[in-house]
């Protein structure tokens, strides 16, 4: 993927943080990441604002649904994991 500089303002403290927590990937890096993480949030976010117009809103057996549903999945990846020989 191509990369773009850019400058940015952030304040001192949360640049001393970062750079305390940093490996390899440097500033930029985790910056990056965290730019992408609110950036596919935001995606999200706007998805599920689309789908709630199409067809109303989520109600709390759908969305305990797919909690449960979550749960079940976790739980399935959990066992496999937890098998001899499995890679983690």
């Amino acid at each position: 993927m191509a990369t773009r500089k850019i400058t940015i303002t952030v304040p001192e403290e949360l640049v001393e943080s970062i750079k305390e927590r940093v490996d390899a990937r440097g500033v930029s890096g985790y910056i990056a990441a965290a730019a992408a993480h609110q950036d596919a949030m935001d995606r999200l976010r706007e998805l599920a604002e689309r789908f709630e117009e199409e067809h109303g809103p989520v109600t709390d057996d759908e969305q305990q649904a797919a909690l449960d549903r979550i749960a079940a999945i976790d739980g399935w990846h959990d066992e496999r994991r937890s098998r001899p020989g499995a890679v983690a």
